[in-house]
């Protein structure tokens, strides 16, 4: 018996997960003494967005693994969403690693940009999986504003 497509993606976007998002205790209190602008009274809330997005990602994924295209093209897809989860777990790991709020909102920005790529042609497989990139595509440039924000705060540590 085959294993569903969404356990499959799941177990691997988790592994990525675990692998990339091995932050060093000293990065991560960088991080956590960065000043943050007054308006972010939601920052509680992004472990649970952030969850709720790669959910979404495995889910969307999974649509286009099951679609009816060739098998080239999934790859193709396939490997976008790699891309893109990369590019989200490198955020925190590269910023952290190099304490640049400048390098996280650029690795912040180039993931918007690969995600909207990935729509593009994700539009043209499943219109239940492009659904599904939504709250990525409406999520990231927030995450990424916030990162923009911290920096004039942080004048030490852009």
């Amino acid at each position: 018996m085959l294993l569903p497509s969404w356990l499959v993606i799941g177990a691997i976007a988790l592994l990525l997960s675990i692998v990339i998002n091995r932050i060093p205790t000293d990065d991560l209190r960088w991080f956590f003494r960065l000043k943050r602008p007054s308006w972010l009274t939601f920052e509680f809330l992004i472990p649970f967005i952030w969850i709720f997005i790669f959910v979404c990602l495995v889910l969307s994924a999974s649509l286009v693994w099951d679609s009816n295209i060739n098998l080239f093209p999934k790859i193709m897809l396939m490997s976008s969403y790699a891309i893109l989860q990369v590019s989200i777990l490198a955020y925190t790991r590269v910023m952290c690693a190099v304490r640049s709020l400048m390098v996280g909102t650029a690795i912040g920005a180039f993931g918007f940009f690969i995600g909207l790529i990935l729509a593009f042609f994700v539009a043209k497989v499943d219109s239940s999986a492009l659904a599904l990139l939504m709250p990525y595509l409406l999520w990231s440039p927030i995450g990424t504003y916030v990162t923009w924000a911290m920096i004039p705060l942080n004048r030490n540590d852009i």
